[in-house]
């Protein structure tokens, strides 16, 4: 598993990092739970088939969710509300306002977590305090990771180096 420190891009802290198979994706997910707490917007950016529901599904298991997570594509969102862990699927809407109409800027001002697959038709409106994680890689074709933490984020990053190095000297 290849890391590399991070670095300050563009007003976010950006690290990346690989996986190389489904399991090491999940194990990632719940690594990347640690640093997440109730009230946070977590976005995942990636293509079909890249992972973004199987980390939804490593932060879910980590969070205590028992009941199965699969990607709410048809319903859109779905609320595990005993652990407080929203995961969201916006790949259908086709304009930003539809966003509305379906409750996803209620959620964001819940104190809950919640994680956003497909968040591009919402980029313009998206709080400035959110953390992304953008999987690329395909099939078997093992997967570029890049996480991208946006406002208040040097405590958050020295606590992701800290996780990352406990993980990689285990």
């Amino acid at each position: 598993m290849e890391k590399t420190a991070g670095e300050k891009i563009a007003g976010a802290w950006v690290d990346r990092w690989e996986s190389a198979s489904p399991e090491q994706t999940l194990a990632w997910g719940k690594l990347l739970s640690r640093l997440l707490r109730p009230g946070d917007l977590l976005c995942l950016y990636g293509e079909l088939g890249a992972g973004k529901t199987l980390l939804a599904q490593g932060i879910g298991r980590a969070w205590g969710v028992t009941d199965p997570i699969t990607s709410p594509t048809f319903t859109m969102i779905q609320e595990y509300r005993d652990q407080g862990f929203v995961h969201m699927d916006l790949y259908r809407l086709r304009r930003a306002e539809e966003a509305e109409g379906i409750g996803v800027w209620d959620f964001l001002q819940a104190d809950q977590l919640v994680v956003i697959e497909w968040p591009e038709i919402l980029e313009e409106a998206l709080p400035a305090e959110r953390i992304e994680v953008r999987l690329n890689g395909s099939g078997d074709q093992a997967r570029r990771i890049e996480l991208r933490l946006y406002g208040g984020t040097e405590e958050r990053a020295e606590a992701w180096q800290k996780l990352k190095d406990m993980r990689n000297s285990s």
